[in-house]
């Protein structure tokens, strides 16, 4: 019999690794302007790093430009810093009251590497879902060791955990393919 528990436990790790997915490829650059690209970015707010949607209005009024609009104006430079040092290849023009942050037109090369880089990151979750489904197999054999489940019980488990973890590769492969079309798009 399949602890349900067991499974419960299964997907919601699962689920995690294929959400860390998403939020990490929101933050690959496509062709257009987006609000999530900045995410990561940090400012030293205050005495402390601080997120920038945290300190600031973002908004997209055109498709290759972000605006950002600080809370408090005296955080204007430093908001403008943590973009240089993002490493994200932006340049922010400050104005003294808004920030724009222009987005260039990415070149073929580049588009390639974004690429390169979105399935690295696919791979990464694709492992991680791999160690999730290891580590609920160990379980399972650790119990039928221990005489608690058979081995048919064994055998229906591992098939079980098998198909529910191809259903999450699958997910991933889908996941990555939509956002490698985002960034080919010219």
């Amino acid at each position: 019999m399949i602890d349900p528990a067991v499974l419960q436990s299964l997907d919601q790790r699962m689920a995690k690794a294929i959400h860390a997915l998403k939020e990490e490829l929101a933050g690959v650059r496509t062709g257009r302007a987006t609000t999530s690209i900045l995410d990561r970015v940090m400012v030293n707010a205050y005495g402390s790093e601080t997120p920038l949607n945290q300190v600031a209005t973002l908004n997209v009024p055109e498709p290759r430009l972000i605006t950002v609009q600080p809370w408090d104006k005296k955080l204007i430079k430093a908001i403008e810093k943590g973009i240089l040092e993002s490493e994200l290849g932006l340049n922010p023009a400050n104005d003294g009251v808004l920030i724009r942050v222009p987005l260039p037109e990415l070149n073929e090369e580049r588009r390639k590497e974004l690429v390169k880089m979105v399935q690295k990151t696919g791979e990464q979750a694709k492992v991680a879902l791999r160690n999730v489904r290891r580590e609920i197999m160990d379980q399972f054999k650790k119990m039928e060791k221990n005489k608690e489940i058979s081995q048919d019980d064994l055998r229906q488990m591992e098939k079980v955990v098998q198909e529910r973890t191809d259903l999450r590769v699958k997910e991933v492969d889908e996941v990555v393919a939509h956002k490698e079309a985002d960034v080919m798009r010219v």
